[in-house]
């Protein structure tokens, strides 16, 4: 999968121990990412924050080409782990997002969608091998919000007996999956899941914009500054952190131009970093502090794992809660994602189910992605 920030292609070799109605568990062979080429991923962060597509040629070429891509990131994953790609059964491929409206379009307000690029006909026939794509649309055609979609996983593989625990995803945007103890990892039952805000995607582009670098290596840049709390202030005013689940969000909403109409335009820039940093910690806790109050642990994934700027300030946000890898518990954190489409794809295959209506909001349980033959 490649998500909202847009930093690269994450494939994962998972091997699945049962069967898959028995919350089956699954273990990572191997995992790598492929860069994507600058232009592509300068064209990328664009229309993610709602530029306009130029042409319905730009769109198919995209469309193809993102595929490609996908498809090469799979090849060189097999290879490099050895393994014979008659041994792979299918492709999860998450493709990459480029618009996600589950509210309705400006359009005209009314039909909502998500559209993720990657065709899935190209990577079936580049690989050999069977791919299942194109997993939120239907989720959001039963009245869903297409996201988050890995919850069902987390609870199949993370939930505790003795413990309430969150499973913490911090990509371009954070979301929370709540699992309280002994909830059910094979139906998913009470188990809850949303989008808390941005999470790096904001802080990626600040720190483009003023050091010309793709994201703040180790919170270094935010570390340098001071929060603003006036800004802090407006931000967190932005009528969707108060919305309750289910609910997603994406870049078209929190990015650059959103940041930009709350400044004053005297802000220091290490300073913006550091409320954005601040912004994170406080809608990650705000949420979990309101919806599960007793959770005792936070398993982390996703890039933002590698911000202990980031981690420091949720743990100053949530006392008494461990905050820790998921690689505590045997789950490479730059995978789980990755990881997560392609047990997606394991659930299509055997006819399963792959959202849970109680975190997405659709109208009940669906088989999602489309499946492209080898």
């Amino acid at each position: 999968m490649s998500g909202t920030s847009a930093d690269g292609i994450d494939a994962a070799l998972v091997r699945f121990d049962g069967d898959a109605d028995a919350g089956a568990g699954c273990s990572l062979v191997y995992g790598h990412t492929c860069a994507w080429d600058a232009p592509t991923r300068t064209r990328l962060l664009e229309l993610g924050q709602g530029a306009p597509i130029e042409s319905i040629d730009e769109l198919g070429t995209l469309d193809v080409h993102i595929a490609e891509c996908f498809a090469e990131a799979a090849l060189q994953l097999i290879h490099a782990a050895g393994v014979d790609a008659a041994q792979v059964r299918a492709i999860g491929s998450h493709g990459q997002t480029i618009r996600h409206r589950p509210a309705g379009a400006a359009f005209d307000g009314r039909h909502r969608f998500t559209m993720q690029l990657g065709d899935g006909n190209v990577i079936a026939e580049r690989t050999g091998i069977a791919t299942v794509a194109d997993f939120r649309r239907r989720d959001v055609a039963a009245g869903g919000q297409g996201a988050p979609l890995l919850p069902a996983l987390h609870a199949a593989i993370l939930c505790s007996d003795s413990e309430n625990r969150a499973v913490l995803n911090l990509g371009g945007i954070a979301n929370l999956t709540l699992l309280p103890a002994a909830c059910d990892g094979v139906s998913g039952a009470g188990v809850r899941g949303f989008d808390t805000g941005p999470a790096n995607a904001l802080m990626d582009a600040w720190c483009q914009r003023h050091l010309g670098q793709p994201f703040d290596r180790a919170g270094a840049f935010a570390a340098r500054g001071t929060v603003d709390q006036a800004l802090l202030a407006r931000l967190l005013q932005e009528p969707w952190f108060a919305q309750a689940p289910p609910k997603s969000t994406g870049r078209e909403q929190f990015q650059l131009q959103w940041l930009q109409q709350r400044l004053r335009g005297d802000e220091r820039p290490e300073n913006v970093q550091a409320t954005l940093l601040e912004l994170t910690a406080s809608t990650i806790a705000d949420a979990l502090l309101a919806l599960q109050p007793d959770t005792r642990r936070v398993l982390v994934c996703g890039g933002g794992v590698h911000n202990p700027v980031l981690l420091r300030r949720l743990a100053c946000r949530l006392p008494g809660v461990a905050i820790e890898s998921t690689a505590v518990h045997g789950l490479d954190p730059d995978h789980v994602e990755a990881m997560g489409f392609a047990w997606l794809a394991r659930q299509t295959l055997a006819g399963l189910p792959g959202n849970l209506p109680a975190v997405t909001g659709a109208r009940g349980p669906r088989t999602l992605g489309v499946i492209y033959p080898a």
